[in-house]
């Protein structure tokens, strides 16, 4: 794997990392009260997103050929 390659890993694996920051919170102190902060956008669908935005990163850059390799390297 050459250097883009292992470069498009680690920022695949930094938007998967942000994706799930996003998801965190939302919980109640109280366990007797429902928050329905819960429910919102960034729970719901922005976080899933930059997740699923990142895996694809992932298998771009795992399964990605990229010009500029070795001769008879990617086929």
């Amino acid at each position: 794997m050459d250097k883009k390659g292992l470069r498009l890993l680690l920022a695949g694996l930094i938007v998967m990392v942000s994706g799930y920051i996003l998801m965190i919170g939302g919980g109640s102190d109280d366990p007797a009260v429902f928050n329905w902060a819960m429910f919102d956008f960034r729970r719901l669908v922005a976080a899933p997103l930059v997740i699923i935005c990142g895996v694809v990163i992932e298998v771009i850059a795992i399964m990605g050929c990229f010009k500029g390799g070795k001769k008879g390297e990617g086929k």
